[in-house]
């Protein structure tokens, strides 16, 4: 029985083939341990589904790796009895308040607690070890559905509703099936490999910024930083970027551009460029750049702010928009761009083609204006962010407490969280220095304005710095004490010279092997307590 199934439909009629027919032309080629499907059509079509179904012996004491579709989605390594929290279980009135499965692939993929899934790549970690990684981000996703009850894995690509022109050729499935993913990962190329030690206004501020906050925050901070990053909270609405509220900013921002420069340090911007809140005058003015459903209402991002609604790349007006302020603060002097919520430039897909191709042209397009600026993609979807971005975060939020309240916990795989986001930092360390520079997000050692222990602060800050290439805090380190001050140390030690080796599920803990001047050591770290301990 043929493992490849491609489905497509004219006219109303779905077909379902496993090889060439009269409609649809099928080359699959398998060169070494990598295989290439394409089709090509006869006649005009809309592909529908494809599928390969492969066949693997799991074990019970496999894991899997559940790569998450997005920067925040939750990722790490899974056994069979465990499984990520999904939306399924929310009432609908909740669902249309929120918009809670905006934020990942249950807009366009529901899935349950029958199986794992994992996006682009992913891997069993067991008897029989296999890592599949995907090649064809630029064409359609690749969804790894893995059955271990069943010894399956289907990959699916993600071409439901591309519309193929007759004559036309698109590649279905590009990947690779391997013991692990070392050759995959040295395949890629990073824009950069320097590591930034940076400020950032959020973790502490959050939008309550003004002009003498940021200017008090930049007198304090030492020689040390390399990046110095405003935050949301001074435009005056989300989504009117070119409307700095005058209140909080009276002299704009070029001043303070300057005043950056001048401690030599790069001046980093936050914009979140494909979303606009209900209270902005870009909703009451241009409500025709807003995209919408089949009918007709706005599609929103999330619930933040005022409830975030995204623009619709499809729109030309729009797409200048976007192209009009991220040249405004290129012109300001801004070095560094943390540009957010990027998932929400493919909720509503450019016509006629996949949530990855939407991606490709929003993405493209970010590094098209900005140049050689340096870009970090936040909210991403990560292989889209490969050799394109300079940096990449890797995992949601930190949160000033460990994990989000309860009733989030239970659903939500994109969640506000300091116990999911040191996860992911480990789990999708493989990245950097190879698709792009590792953002963890920030470290925190305060003892004001928190809600994490002594030691998960700890444990958040050696992880950020021996796991990423950026390295950021909300803090104002000038103030640390004796004890504080030597963690730091030891996380710039760590962040310069360290290197990891490895990485491995011990039950509830995560084993991590580096190295560091020389010499091999070892650190055992308990994820539900967020406790980090020296072997």
């Amino acid at each position: 029985m043929n493992d490849l199934q491609i489905s497509y439909r004219i006219t109303g009629q779905v077909t379902e083939i496993s090889e060439s027919d009269e409609d649809l032309l099928i080359e699959d080629v398998v060169s070494g341990n990598r295989r290439t499907v394409t089709v090509t059509a006869r006649r005009q079509m809309r592909l529908y589904e494809a599928s390969i179904r492969l066949t693997h012996p799991f074990s019970r004491q496999d894991s899997v790796l559940a790569n998450g579709y997005q920067s925040w989605t939750e990722t790490r390594e899974f056994y069979r009895s465990e499984h990520l929290n999904n939306l399924n279980r929310i009432p609908a009135v909740i669902e249309n308040r929120f918009h809670f499965k905006a934020y990942g692939s249950q807009a366009f993929w529901p899935f349950d607690n029958s199986y794992h899934l994992g996006f682009d790549y992913s891997y069993v970690r067991g008897k029989k070890p296999l890592f599949i990684g995907s090649f064809n981000h630029k064409n359609a996703y690749l969804l790894i559905q893995f059955l271990e009850d069943e010894d399956r894995i289907i990959l699916h690509s993600d071409v439901s509703h591309r519309l193929l022109k007759a004559g036309e050729s698109f590649t279905v499935f590009d990947y690779m099936l391997a013991e692990d993913g070392a050759a995959y990962f040295k395949s890629y190329t990073p824009r950069t490999k320097k590591k930034l030690f940076g400020y950032t206004s959020w973790y502490n501020h959050y939008q309550n910024i003004n002009e003498q906050l940021i200017l008090d925050a930049l007198q304090n901070a030492d020689s040390r930083f390399d990046l110095f990053q405003i935050d949301d909270g001074f435009e005056t609405f989300v989504g009117d970027w070119l409307d700095i509220d005058p209140v909080k900013f009276p002299s704009g921002l070029k001043p303070i551009v300057e005043k950056i420069h001048e401690k030599g340090m790069m001046a980093g911007i936050w914009l979140s460029p494909f979303v606009a809140e209900n209270d902005s005058r870009l909703m009451r003015e241009h409500p025709d750049w807003i995209a919408r459903d089949k009918n007709d209402d706005f599609i929103y991002a999330g619930c933040n702010w005022s409830g975030d609604a995204a623009l619709d790349i499809n729109n030309p007006e729009a797409i200048g928009y976007v192209r009009e302020v991220l040249r405004h603060y290129a012109a300001l002097g801004f070095d560094f761009f943390k540009l957010d919520f990027l998932y929400a430039a493919s909720l509503r897909r450019l016509h006629g083609k996949t949530h990855a191709e939407t991606a490709e042209f929003a993405y493209g397009l970010l590094r098209e204006e900005l140049g050689d600026r340096i870009i970090l993609g936040c909210g991403a979807t990560l292989s889209n962010a490969f050799e394109r971005f300079d940096y990449c975060r890797i995992g949601p939020d930190v949160s000033l407490r460990f994990d989000d309240v309860p009733y989030m916990r239970i659903f939500h795989p994109e969640r506000i969280s300091t116990k999911v986001t040191l996860q992911n930092t480990i789990y999708r360390y493989a990245l950097d220095g190879h698709m792009f520079g590792n953002d963890p997000d920030v470290f925190l050692l305060r003892d004001d304005n928190i809600r994490l222990s002594k030691g998960q602060r700890r444990s958040l800050t050696v992880i950020n710095a021996l796991f990423g290439s950026l390295l950021m805090t909300s803090d104002d380190i000038g103030a640390y004490d004796k004890e504080k001050k030597a963690i730091l140390e030891e996380a710039l030690r760590l962040f310069r010279e360290g290197n990891v080796l490895d990485c491995r599920r011990k039950d509830r803990s995560i084993q991590i092997t580096y190295e560091l001047q020389g010499k091999q050591r070892r650190l055992h770290y308990e994820f539900n307590r967020g406790i980090l301990r020296e072997e």
